[in-house]
């Protein structure tokens, strides 16, 4: 779940790390005003959840209040990724010597968060991997010992920053390693902190992703910062889909059978339990399949909210058919998803022989929905054919209809 720059920044001030002043704006008169009070030079930044805004032209500088109206005027209409701005930020511009780089994120192969330090800021960081790797220092840390600056310190004297700058830069990144661990985050960045001609330091940008399941755990800093509930917050605002599909699976509080992202893709999918969906997805790609959706059951969801998710996904515009499938599942009746789908083909006016590709869920009261599906003309397989080859039988029946 992605935060807007003026919400992660909030969340920054929150925790006292040093910023400009800076004001989120929506009209024309509003910018007029916001750069009037900051006085001086103003940056002029589009509110969008997708990076490429510099390149896209959505951030400019403006010298005095009526240029920051028309610069307004200039950035509002820009489309970033396909994705329009929320609001505009107007933040003062800061005169540098230095621009640096450090992000929070995991890495999945340690199972471990790690902390990226670089003292070449403002730029793409894989560039810095890529061409200066000395000037780049990873440092990875325990999510059960108690984290210090020390830490802090170590990440960013790797990379030969030393003396008054180690010492004033430490305590902005381990703050930074702070908020990782207290909100439940999947990414905490500042690209770039800048170094002011008079030796002080100041986050420029920041970007925050919270883990999605985290959202019931931090409700109230969400509400503070103005997310609502039916935000989902991908790399883009969600689609009147996915908001369809978050409704759906809050209606009923038995399982889950939503956490829907939408695609362009002409298979129709649901899929879960235990990392199960994303290795289903991948392995519908990786058989030349094209995704319509990505989705998440489990938990033992009741018939109806498999079959509202079921006519959901049948409704969206280039979905010809849809392949059920999961990992070996103990707490999901077989059952009750069969039922579901069915109900769901049925209601949408489909034949469920004809438009489920496959059924593949292994697991509790399997033999009875075995049964049900047999009576429906569905193909169905139990766990001696594997998650991929079930995707690859889903991709190959759409193939040849």
């Amino acid at each position: 779940m992605r935060f807007y720059e003026y919400e992660s920044k909030a969340l920054f001030a929150k925790h006292s790390l040093p910023m400009g002043e800076r004001a989120v704006v929506k009209t024309k008169e509003e910018a007029r005003a916001a750069a009037e009070k900051i006085g001086g030079p103003v940056v002029v930044k589009s509110q969008v959840l997708s990076g490429g805004r510099m390149k896209a032209g959505a951030v400019q500088f403006a010298d005095t209040p009526d240029e920051a109206a028309e610069k307004f005027e200039h950035v509002l209409p820009i489309v970033v990724n396909g994705e329009k701005a929320r609001s505009i930020l107007i933040e003062s511009k800061s005169k540098l010597v230095q621009e640096y780089f450090v992000s929070v994120t995991w890495d999945g192969r340690r199972k471990l968060p790690v902390l990226l330090f670089s003292d070449m800021g403002g730029i793409d960081i894989e560039e810095v991997a890529e061409s200066h790797p000395e000037h780049l220092s990873r440092t990875h840390f325990s999510t059960f010992l108690p984290l210090t600056p020390r830490l802090a310190k170590e990440a960013v004297g790797k990379t030969g920053v030393t003396g008054n700058d180690l010492n004033r830069l430490t305590p902005i990144v381990f703050e930074l390693a702070k908020l990782f661990l207290e909100y439940d985050l999947t990414l905490a960045e500042i690209n770039p902190i800048g170094k002011l001609e008079n030796g002080r330091f100041i986050v420029l940008d920041g970007h925050v992703d919270m883990e999605a399941e985290a959202r019931g755990k931090h409700a109230g800093l969400l509400k503070e910062l103005g997310i609502g509930d039916d935000e989902t917050r991908q790399a883009r605002p969600p689609t009147p889909f996915e908001l369809e599909g978050a409704r759906l699976n809050a209606v009923d509080h038995r399982g889950v059978a939503g956490n829907v992202v939408e695609f362009d893709g002409d298979l129709g999918l649901i899929i879960g339990a235990g990392g199960g969906s994303l290795t289903l997805f991948d392995a519908v790609r990786n058989h030349g399949g094209k995704p319509a959706n990505y989705c998440e059951i489990g938990g033992n969801p009741s018939v109806g909210k498999v079959c509202n998710l079921t006519k959901l996904i049948l409704s969206k515009p280039g979905v010809q058919k849809i392949a059920v499938m999961m990992n070996v599942v103990s707490n999901t009746r077989v059952d009750m998803v069969a039922r579901g789908v069915i109900k769901g083909c049925i209601e949408a006016g489909k034949d469920p022989g004809e438009v489920i590709t496959i059924f593949r869920i292994p697991g509790s009261w399997e033999e009875e929905g075995f049964k049900i599906l047999a009576k429906h003309g569905v193909e169905f397989c139990d766990r001696s054919v594997s998650m991929y080859e079930a995707a690859g039988r889903a991709v190959a029946k759409l193939k040849a209809s």
